[in-house]
């Protein structure tokens, strides 16, 4: 979880300039933001890519409202190492990745075996409502660009069949990429079958917003997962959690979920808590079996489920499994706030090595820890070429 200047949209009126006027290094509005095979600047128009040519994303690559960004079946794009190497979607604008098993659109760095953080990721910014009426967030990795606002169902594009790779970069330990950033997007946008490995940070990170997601596989993530913070209030669906042999974490907490009711536990008064559903989710740890002192934290989970500060979650079919050690199976309590009432969770511990504590104190009431549980399909994840 990574905090973020946010104000409301009584303030909107003040912000919009900056973020169409005053947008330092990231203002590349005169060259083509598409030349040769290089990706950089900002698109207000229509373009599509050509999925015979292999892209190098050298900056910022901003699709600015009215623009529209149309990436074919096929398409790779690599990205340059650094911070400022991201595709940012703002409000208004659109991306469709429309990848297809056979053909999927891939994001990746420019270099093999690049590791994480090599380079930002992929955000998009919508119009979607967060955690309190009118509220208007601003963009963790640039300030100047907002999302939120009233419409649930706000349209920014479509990605299927999407490979994220090596994301993540940072500034600082505050200011940092994820694989996917989701900011107040709607419904109206469609997001499926997406395979995010190696990323510093999260897997996916949604803030706010109501769009839905499905058929997701994220492999070694460096911090959470799954993360849902400031109102979030969709449904992720069919979810693949895995670490691999040899894995760890340079993160404190890492998670399988993290889930924030308002943003960093800050706004408690806030009226739309994040209130979201996880169906079919499977948390697969390969690692070693370490020990709970200080040393083996790196090699171990923080939780696998953390609910908390005014978060309201309904988790069915979860399955936590593998050789790995994790401290909880669930935590619902936070120093800002536990879990809302009527949290509910279902999850089956198929981990050879229990965890030191099943549940928090505050769990039980909601959590069910049962056997049968099957977790996500692993069938789905058949076009990414992943090996399970």
């Amino acid at each position: 979880m990574k905090k973020i200047i946010f104000s409301f949209l009584m303030f909107a009126a003040m912000l919009v300039p900056v973020v169409l006027t005053s947008c330092g290094k990231d203002d590349n509005s005169g060259t083509d933001p598409v030349e040769d095979n290089k990706l950089s600047g900002s698109i207000k128009d229509t373009r599509t890519l050509d999925e015979n040519v292999e892209y190098l994303l050298t900056g910022p690559l901003l699709v600015e409202e009215g623009g529209v960004l149309n990436i074919p079946a096929g398409t790779t794009i690599r990205a340059q190492q650094g911070f400022s190497n991201y595709i940012l979607v703002l409000q208004g604008g659109k991306i469709n990745a429309r990848g297809t098993a056979d053909k999927p659109v891939r994001m990746i760095a420019d270099k093999e075996d690049a590791g994480q953080g090599y380079w930002g990721g992929l955000i998009i910014n919508g119009r979607a409502p967060l955690a309190s009426p009118g509220e208007v967030g601003s963009t963790e990795v640039n300030s100047a660009y907002v999302y939120g606002g009233s419409n649930a169902a706000d349209n920014s594009g479509e990605l299927s069949y999407l490979i994220l790779g090596n994301t993540g970069a940072r500034s600082s330990a505050d200011v940092e990429h994820n694989g996917l950033t989701l900011n107040g997007v709607g419904n109206g946008t469609k997001i499926s079958d997406l395979y995010i490995y190696d990323g510093a940070d999260d897997g996916i990170e949604f803030f706010g917003g109501s769009v839905n997601v499905s058929n997701l596989l994220v492999v070694n993530s460096d911090d959470d997962m799954f993360d849902f913070t400031q109102g979030y209030n969709g449904t992720l669906k069919n979810a693949y959690g895995i670490w691999e042999a040899g894995y760890t974490s340079g993160e404190s907490d890492p998670r399988g979920i993290e889930a924030d009711g308002n943003l960093d536990g800050n706004y408690v008064e806030h009226p739309n808590q994040s209130d979201f559903r996880v169906e079919n989710m499977t948390i697969d740890l390969k690692l070693a079996a370490v020990s709970f002192d200080a040393a083996d934290k790196p090699k171990r989970m923080q939780d696998v489920i953390k609910i908390r500060r005014g978060a309201k979650a309904t988790v069915v079919n979860a399955l936590v499994k593998g050789t790995g050690t994790v401290e909880d199976l669930v935590d619902l309590m936070d120093s800002k706030g536990g879990a809302a009432a009527g949290t509910t969770i279902s999850i089956t511990n198929s981990l050879i090595n229990a965890p030191q504590r099943l549940t928090s104190p505050v769990a039980a009431a909601g959590v069910t820890i049962e056997t049968g549980n099957t977790g996500c399909p692993v069938n789905i994840f058949n076009w990414t070429g992943y090996k399970f």
